[in-house]
């Protein structure tokens, strides 16, 4: 199949994923930093879950939403990894249109329930910092499972758009080349002929109006921890109780800056180039779910504890 510019059809059956336009020749050696980051995110992961499981002194709220984020970071970064490694490796660009609306619906879709669950976490650390002693009534299990379905509906509702307005604008009269390693919502809506502007300002919506909240709520929450943090009598109070913060704050960074700087070169990011775009979006994919197990087997130290007393079992 020709991949040129220009083509002679409406409706498209396939979409061709041109995987990082500009740098085709260095494939081979980009797949290894990503396969590398995914297998890392992969094991990560599910060992989180495993220890969580496992360890009953671990079967509190902040452990909970801990277990569903690792769910989230797999099902998204799986969601564009197979499909992004088969291009660099095998050169197997094309994708079913309706596979493309589903990949597209699964990373958008689980993107929006990973910022609900870090606001959650938020809310977590600041009952457990504000207003310790009613910490175990508040977040109580049944409200912690509410809580997790809430923002499963959010993210499942609040994408289901997306697919919808795409199927609208066919035909795509324009090119099925889509220069991106996935089905990334603005590349495909670009390739319309219609006016896509419903889409494109849907997009700008979910993007400050949903997860700008989640940010809002979650800045509000850590400026109420830290007054808390300060108002503690001794340095070595504040240090250990900002300690019991500060994974998931580099979560949080981890996650945001690159999602934010990517969705935003998407709109206005013209003079930027494409291949940066491109590799800004993947790393957004796959740099949080690779980070996030790390940062908790690193800071956390419960979980770090169960980890050494793991492997020093099984060296034995």
């Amino acid at each position: 199949m020709s991949y040129s510019n220009t083509t002679d059809f409406t409706n498209p059956s396939t979409f061709i994923l041109l995987g990082i336009p500009g740098l085709e020749a260095a494939h081979i050696w980009i797949s290894i930093p990503f396969c590398t980051m995914y297998t890392i995110a992969i094991l990560g992961n599910f060992t989180i879950m495993f220890i969580v499981k496992m360890e009953p002194s671990l079967h509190v709220p902040m452990y909970y939403f801990l277990c569903m984020l690792a769910i989230t970071d797999l099902v998204l970064s799986t969601s564009a990894l197979p499909k992004m490694l088969s291009i660099f490796w095998f050169n197997s660009r094309e994708i079913n249109f309706s596979a493309c609306l589903t990949q597209m619906y699964f990373i958008h879709c689980f993107s929006i329930m990973e910022s609900g669950i870090f606001m959650a976490m938020a809310f977590d650390r600041y009952v457990a910092i504000c207003n310790p002693l009613r910490h175990s009534t508040i977040l109580r299990n049944p409200v912690v499972a509410k809580i997790g379905l809430a923002v499963v509906l959010r993210g499942c509702v609040l994408v289901l758009p997306y697919p919808f307005l795409v199927r609208r604008w066919r035909p795509y009269c324009k090119t099925n080349i889509i220069l991106h390693t996935h089905c990334e919502h603005m590349a495909v809506v670009k390739l319309a002929c219609t006016d896509t502007r419903i889409s494109s300002y849907y997009g700008l919506f979910v993007l400050f109006c949903v997860k700008g909240l989640d940010v809002f709520f979650i800045t509000m929450s850590y400026t109420q921890i830290l007054r808390a943090i300060f108002s503690l009598p001794t340095k070595d109070a504040r240090l250990k109780t900002f300690g019991t913060c500060s994974s998931h704050l580099c979560a949080i960074l981890a996650f945001y800056i690159p999602h934010l700087f990517s969705s935003l070169m998407h709109r206005y990011g013209h003079n930027v180039a494409l291949h940066f775009h491109v590799l800004i979006a993947n790393v957004y994919l796959l740099l949080s779910p690779m980070l996030n197990p790390i940062i908790y087997g690193v800071r956390t130290k419960q979980i770090r504890d169960k980890l050494l007393r793991f492997f020093t079992h099984k060296g034995t």
